[in-house]
């Protein structure tokens, strides 16, 4: 009886909405739902976003270049930008694992828009939370590790041309763009006037 009574006690205390825990878990909710907010907030200015993701890549720059270090994080960093550049440029469905064609290869066929794999807001994301991240590991000597850069700028150059160089073959022989420029569009007069053409006549 003794040990159910403690037990007891003890999930009182921990569900108690004074205990230091239940605090703590309300104020990490609020600053997440705030956070989050903020975020949905900022998904329709696609330019604001990226100017900001600019500056703090230009920051980060500015960093290291006066620091003259921390070249590893800064080569970890450009492997982790081509892996997202790689999921941003890559269809949802790859056509290799799907049975027939996924995306419209002739004029006559069916207009589908292109789906990416990671979509630009979480792109954006993703890359202004990694130069965040890396600034702020720039202030803690134990990750600037001594190395020749000149080595690690080359590797990374080799892997980013194999890279794309896979990717445009990729694009090229199942004939697909990953950008929306001179797509076909349907909203505003273009959908009007594709509407009203569409429509039967007697």
């Amino acid at each position: 009886m003794e040990i159910g009574t403690s037990g007891g006690a003890l999930g009182g205390d921990y569900l108690s909405p004074s205990s230091p825990a239940a605090v703590i878990s309300r104020w990490t909710f609020e600053v997440s739902r705030r956070f989050q907010h903020l975020l949905d907030k900022t998904v329709p200015h696609v330019l604001y976003r990226w100017i900001g993701c600019l500056l703090v890549v230009l920051i980060y720059a500015v960093r290291v270049y006066f620091v003259q270090g921390f070249y590893i994080i800064t080569y970890g960093l450009g492997i982790y930008l081509l892996n997202l550049l790689m999921g941003f440029l890559s269809p949802q469905v790859d056509p290799e694992m799907q049975d027939g064609p996924s995306l419209p290869t002739r004029g006559s066929d069916e207009f589908r828009p292109f789906v990416r794999r990671l979509p630009e807001f979480k792109f954006w994301y993703s890359i202004t939370k990694a130069f965040c991240i890396a600034f702020v590991m720039t202030f803690f000597r134990v990750f600037d590790v001594p190395v020749f850069w000149p080595i690690l700028l080359f590797y990374w150059l080799m892997l980013f041309i194999l890279t794309m160089r896979r990717q445009i073959l990729h694009m090229i022989k199942y004939k697909y763009v990953p950008f929306s420029f001179g797509k076909q569009r349907y909203d505003g007069k273009k959908a009007s006037s594709t509407e009203c053409t569409n429509v039967p006549r007697d």
